[in-house]
């Protein structure tokens, strides 16, 4: 199992959340992992937007027998995260380099107190940190510089860079904002 996952299953074990939001599901594999340290009655709701992950992901559930703690949101998460109204205990942000900014809005508005957000892959090979990246990654280096800023700079965050995998930043919300 990588450092990454690693992390977030220990906190995830110690403090047992009753919902998640993860963002980016891609084949299952971390929510799967995520849902045996859920409380009772708890869930995941994970957004994916390509097709063949979709269905991979829905057909791993199922092989795992977790599909009844696990709801998939099919599409693109920039439309259908400002449609869900709830609460969650902890956030997952794995997908778009260049939409954690906004990710990240969406996320604070819907943690609960005390709730956590771990954002994967913030230093994203060294460029985020470094002066030099390719044009082709210009925009998401400049947006997880952003993101990085402010979950740093927000008072009502406390927040830690881990230098595992490729970078995750862990924020706890201090109080209800």
């Amino acid at each position: 199992m990588d450092e990454t996952l690693q992390v977030i299953k220990n906190y995830i074990a110690k403090n047992k959340p009753k919902t998640i939001l993860e963002i980016g599901t891609a084949v299952g594999y971390s929510a799967m992992c995520f849902s045996e340290f859920l409380q009772d009655g708890g869930y995941i709701d994970t957004i994916e937007r390509e097709s063949t992950c979709i269905e991979e992901a829905k057909q791993n559930f199922i092989k795992v027998g977790v599909q009844d703690k696990i709801h998939l949101y099919e599409g693109d998460a920039l439309e259908i995260l400002p449609t869900i109204q709830k609460t969650y205990d902890m956030v997952f942000i794995d997908a778009a380099k260049g939409k954690y900014p906004f990710f990240l809005s969406q996320a604070l508005r819907m943690l609960a107190p005390k709730g956590i957000i771990f954002a994967d892959n913030v230093l994203y090979k060294g460029y985020v940190m470094g002066g030099y990246h390719k044009h082709k990654q210009r925009t998401a280096v400049r947006n997880l510089r952003e993101y990085l800023k402010e979950v740093t700079e927000n008072p009502e965050l406390k927040t830690e860079i881990l230098e595992v995998g490729d970078g995750l930043a862990v924020s706890q919300k201090k109080s209800d904002m």
